[in-house]
């Protein structure tokens, strides 16, 4: 029912994926790397639209317009590609539940949606060739899963239980909300309230270190369990993941406020 009220588009697929892999009840891993393989289907994708061969007023067309091109040509079967992104996804690890052609047909007729299997096999296959068949992509998840064992071995003081299940409600929350914690971060790092267009284009390789938004999110969540004085934790996170314990500090500062101003907007 989520699904069928939330008008996906290219701005909201994150919370989109998230409720379909509820609602097939997958596990979390899948969702965070469905997200991070349509992402780089849709980079990919576009740059090939912008080399190959094309008439020059086509070209100049997609170099003024090239996102909204992007959106044009792909969101007839925008939620076809995002099945396929789930499918590839719940691949990756056979610990988990795999999402065959057989769940994806009938979930999409669910939807209304009248699709073959054919059209499901071609999608993936198509996400698979653009990515020359590159998806086992490091995801924030991971990175936050393995910190949070190696927190465990290194400390047996650690409530690693009660601190994964903050950690991961936390990295849903900031999944969801991105844009405007990165756009936090980027002011806070500049010391500036309006990036310029350069600043922000060399702040992209942050907001792609999945190992900062990790120790970030640990580090948020660690200050909510508040099982040990905070200074602590972010030594043992520096000490593990080689990220400083000022860049630590400044980034779950950054979501700690994003989470309490949600909160105040929500009352």
């Amino acid at each position: 029912r989520a699904l069928s009220n939330l008008s996906v588009s290219f701005n909201n697929f994150t919370e989109f994926i998230f409720l379909l892999c509820d609602q097939l009840e997958l596990h979390p891993f899948t969702r965070y790397q469905a997200v991070e393989i349509l992402e780089r289907f849709m980079i990919r994708y576009i740059e090939k639209l912008r080399s190959s061969p094309q008439r020059d007023s086509d070209k100049r067309k997609l170099e003024q317009c090239g996102w909204g091109l992007l959106q044009v040509k792909m969101r007839d079967h925008f939620i076809l590609r995002i099945m396929s992104c789930v499918q590839i996804a719940s691949k990756l690890s056979f610990h988990y539940q795999i999402v065959n052609n057989a769940i994806a047909l009938k979930f999409l007729q669910s939807l209304g949606y009248s699709y073959k299997k054919e059209d499901i096999l071609n999608s993936e296959l198509l996400i698979l060739k653009t990515l020359s068949f590159e998806v086992n992509i490091p995801s924030p998840f991971t990175h936050t899963e393995t910190l949070l064992e190696v927190m465990g071995y290194n400390d047996p003081s650690v409530p690693v239980k009660y601190l994964h299940s903050i950690s991961l409600t936390v990295l849903k929350y900031v999944y969801l909300t991105r844009n405007t914690i990165y756009e936090n971060l980027l002011k806070i790092a500049i010391e500036n309230s309006s990036p310029s267009d350069l600043q922000k284009a060399k702040f992209v390789s942050v907001k792609e270190d999945c190992m900062l938004l990790a120790v970030g999110v640990i580090g948020a969540s660690a200050f909510i369990l508040n099982y040990t004085p905070w200074d602590k934790v972010m030594e043992q996170l520096a000490s593990i993941s080689g990220v400083t314990e000022e860049s630590i500090s400044e980034f779950s500062q950054v979501i700690l406020r994003q989470i309490l101003a949600g909160a105040s907007y929500a009352q």
